[in-house]
């Protein structure tokens, strides 16, 4: 991986297939793997997606970590794959696993793998989601504390932004342009 990658935060999507019945045992398996994966040194966060429409049985996970490395060290310990085999149990097959740095990672779509979009489609959508909170949010924030000197003021306008791209902004963007991204499927 070249090294700019390496120092990029990584977001890993798994696909699962849990075998029919076991549904309620996967999902206290994975609740109690969350506890044990939001533990580790580097794990920025994991969340479950359930299976949509209800009768599916396809989980996906979607877990960021820091860098490459805080992803290596992670699996590279026993309780990892102990946590594999036993979730393991549960499932049809082995997860599909994917592992995308920097941008890619905000170009996920739960429902279906796919390889990373080209860069320039990336900054392109990211733009059309960076530019209306960076034009609307530092006004807002000026307003709320006027008093506040401007290296203070850009903390909370950040993490503003930054927390309304990954959680919002993102997911929507990618599913609106989601044939333009990653073609047809």
């Amino acid at each position: 991986m070249p090294a700019t990658l390496e120092k990029d935060p990584i977001t890993v999507v798994a696909h699962r297939r849990v075998k029919p019945g076991c549904e309620s045992a996967f999902e206290t398996a994975m609740r109690e793997f969350t506890t044990f994966a939001l533990e580790q040194p580097g794990n920025l966060g994991l969340h479950v997606l359930r299976p949509s429409p209800p009768e599916s049985r396809d989980y996906t996970v979607v877990a960021r970590f820091a860098d490459a490395e805080a992803r290596r060290s992670f699996k590279a310990t026993s309780e990892y794959a102990a946590w594999m085999r036993h979730l393991r149990e549960f499932c049809e097959q082995d997860p599909y696993i994917e592992e995308m740095s920097g941008l890619a990672g905000w170009f996920t779509l739960p429902d279906r793998p796919h390889k990373a979009p080209p860069r320039w489609k990336m900054a392109a959508v990211t733009f059309l989601g960076v530019y209306p909170l960076a034009a609307l949010i530092p006004p807002v924030a000026k307003r709320a504390f006027p008093d506040w000197p401007p290296l203070l003021l850009n903390v909370p306008i950040n993490l503003v932004v930054v927390a309304s791209l990954a959680w919002v902004v993102m997911p929507i963007l990618t599913r609106i342009f989601a044939r333009w991204l990653f073609g047809r499927s």
